[in-house]
């Protein structure tokens, strides 16, 4: 679908016989959209750059500068967990004061063209809980660019294009991952869908959720923590930490909780099993098929707000052909914990926020 307005329910797979997991929407109207406008005007002046950990040090309870009715629904989705995700319309976004896609995240950050986006961003995400970044990630930005880079077409990551990116929950590999991630819209022209499935939708017989509930499955860091260190600071002390959980990965379950209700964790492309552990490798390609089979597009356009629960659904994007003439999808990333505290338990080396 294409999130204009009005906007068209996410695409279903034909197959589903049931009603999917469907993100809930809401809407903004002209009001809300001027409160949004004079809040970023006012943190701007008082708080500075939402992409740097400081700002959240700062902009004590700034969320509440969020039209009412939004805050509402932010922390409805919070508490209720109705929907693995949801999505928000009518942000406003400038074409003209945008300019260009950049060529590379690096050029991005320096830029503020879409300073009062990544504000609306960031108090979205308080309301949620506790903005974090990583260190091995755009120099420890809390709020990061998805954007094509010449070179990386085939890669498996958010700077990818020709190549499907697969299913995955975000930073899988790490026990302090995000438990919300947020994609803003800036540019979207071609359409660009984002994949969505909730892990309420499979369908799994008794013997393979007993299967992926154990401690049999190994997800790896994805290369793009490791390669942006290796490029850009190849002395940082975080290195070998990301090396280490590459090498030495500690067996992990897949599902979690409740049996029939569970939280899920994967990254298919990063993940292995023991050798000779037959059972567990089928029972994670089944669930791959069905996390398949009750996918959903999304294509998160200019003004378009999406949120994923990343303990209920995985995330992916289809393939496409970037132009590299600065009209290419460029989306703001940025994850979210409920629970900030864990992260202080030997993963921030500077700054709570900002963790390895």
């Amino acid at each position: 679908m294409t999130l204009t307005s009005p906007p068209a329910a996410p695409s279903r797979p034909a197959e589903a016989d049931t009603p999917l997991d469907t993100p809930s929407e809401f809407h903004l109207d002209a009001d809300e959209v001027a409160e949004l406008e004079a809040a970023a005007h006012e943190l701007a002046h008082s708080y500075g750059d939402p992409a740097l950990p400081d700002f959240y040090d700062r902009a004590q309870l700034a969320e509440e500068l969020l039209p009412a009715r939004l805050r509402s629904f932010l922390t409805a989705y919070r508490r209720s967990g109705r929907s693995a995700a949801c999505l928000l319309h009518g942000f406003p976004v400038d074409e003209a004061r945008l300019g260009p896609t950049p060529e590379h995240w690096r050029k991005a950050i320096d830029g503020a063209t879409a300073r009062s986006q990544e504000m609306w961003l960031a108090l979205c995400g308080l309301v949620l809980g506790d903005p974090f970044g990583w260190v091995t990630l755009q120099d420890g930005r809390i709020i990061q660019n998805i954007l094509p880079i010449r070179g990386d077409e085939t890669r498996q990551s958010g700077h990818g294009s020709e190549t499907l990116l697969e299913f995955h929950t975000e930073d899988g590999f790490h026990p302090n991952r995000c438990d919300y991630l947020l994609l803003f819209g800036l540019r979207n022209p071609d359409r660009v869908p984002t994949i969505v499935a909730s892990v309420r939708d499979v369908r799994l017989d008794d013997r393979d959720r007993t299967v992926l509930s154990e401690d049999r499955f190994h997800i790896l860091p994805d290369t793009e923590h490791i390669r942006q260190l290796e490029t850009h600071a190849p002395a940082h002390p975080a290195l070998p930490r990301l090396r280490a959980m590459r090498d030495r990965p500690t067996p992990t379950a897949v599902l979690s909780g409740d049996r029939l209700n569970p939280y899920l964790r994967i990254d298919r492309p990063f993940m292995n099993v023991r050798t000779g552990d037959t059972e567990a490798e089928a029972a994670l390609d089944r669930l791959m098929a069905e996390l398949q089979r009750v996918q959903q597009d999304v294509a998160v356009g200019p003004g378009s707000l999406m949120i994923v629960d990343n303990y209920r659904a995985v995330h992916g994007r289809r393939a496409f052909t970037a132009r590299y003439d600065g009209t290419d999808r460029w989306l703001k990333k940025l994850t979210v914990s409920r629970n900030l505290r864990q992260n202080l338990n030997g993963y921030a080396l500077h700054h709570p926020r900002v963790i390895v």
